[in-house]
């Protein structure tokens, strides 16, 4: 089984929320926290919000822009409280 997938984090500091794909994410999540990470080092501490695995590491990367690409803080809160892509549903249509 793979560990690869999408993460959503959130800065304990002001509530934003950065989105990756890791193949470990405790691990990066680590690096998050020790300011290792250019893009979210000023914004210590983060909390692991939701991590969706992936097949490979290919799919984890199109669902992080596929995230990214949404630009809505609203729609990121539906997929942490739901747990699923916006976009699973339209699987095999």
């Amino acid at each position: 089984m793979s560990n690869f997938g999408v993460y959503i984090i959130q800065s304990e500091r002001n509530g934003r929320y950065y989105i990756g794909c890791a193949s470990d994410h405790e691990h990066r999540l680590l690096e998050h926290n020790n300011q290792r990470v250019k893009a979210t080092k000023n914004l210590v501490p983060w909390t692991l919000k939701i991590f969706l695995p992936c097949s490979t590491f290919e799919e984890a990367r199109k669902a992080e822009y596929r995230l990214k690409s949404y630009k809505r803080r609203d729609i990121l809160e539906k997929v942490i409280q739901s747990g699923i892509f916006p976009w699973e549903h339209n699987k095999g249509r």
